[in-house]
């Protein structure tokens, strides 16, 4: 299995990468999102990776985070959803628009994505219901591949003088996850709690953890 690519681009296409890792070009199939975000030729890119193996061929579909590999391969086991189209809703949402469409049940998101048709955007929000908690709680731990290659030469730089260490200001990405952990230790259903945090972050989207998980409660509260 072939987990993660790391070279230098030699080209890029419509809806793939050809990327040189030491002399051998690997093609590999992005979303549009994804494309968008790699540098052009002869710069250093990596990609997390998912390899589908048929009778007659192999390819390989790129990630730039672990989440978005995740989603995929959470995607693809639903049934009647390829590859490609698994891209296509990941193209048109993001891995959070992802998470989010299916938290809050709006197959109509996941249908505006190309390719897919009301009963496939139906059946992804249905079947991904319980399971797609567990995937919007890895945003804030998401890894990104490091681009340099095996093969890239060490620069080494001057120490930098010590100074006080300063506290690293919490990923935002972390957000979702916390509050979804913090319900589900308040005995709330995976599937209630991502419903909740989805909405409430629809609502505000600037909301902090402890802002998120009292409008998610508010949400969660049994209505007269």
């Amino acid at each position: 299995m072939i987990g993660k690519i790391s070279g230098r681009i030699d080209f890029k296409a419509l809806d793939h990468v050809l990327i040189d890792v030491r002399g051998v070009g690997y093609i590999v199939y992005c979303s549009d999102r994804t494309l968008a975000t790699l540098p052009g030729p002869g710069e250093a890119a990596a990609l997390y990776t998912d390899l589908v193996v048929r009778e007659d061929l192999l390819q390989l579909f790129g990630f730039p985070t672990m989440v978005e590999k995740e989603w995929h391969r959470l995607l693809t086991s639903v049934q009647g959803v390829g590859a490609k189209a698994s891209l296509a809703i990941l193209g048109a949402l993001g891995p959070d628009g992802v998470g989010r469409a299916i938290a809050l049940g709006d197959w109509n998101a996941v249908k505006a994505a190309k390719g897919v048709g009301p009963k496939i955007a139906q059946r992804v929000v249905a079947e991904l219901k319980d399971k797609a908690p567990a995937v919007m709680a890895m945003g804030g731990g998401a890894a990104t591949p490091d681009p340099l290659p095996d093969d890239a030469p060490v620069v080494e730089t001057p120490a930098p003088r010590k100074t006080a260490p300063k506290p690293a200001p919490k990923p935002a990405a972390n957000v979702q996850g916390d509050a979804l952990s913090a319900l589900a230790n308040l005995g709330y259903q995976p599937s209630e709690a991502a419903s909740a945090v989805a909405q409430a972050l629809t609502d505000d989207p600037e909301l902090d953890m402890s802002g998120l998980i009292r409008a998610a409660l508010r949400l969660l509260a049994p209505k007269d």
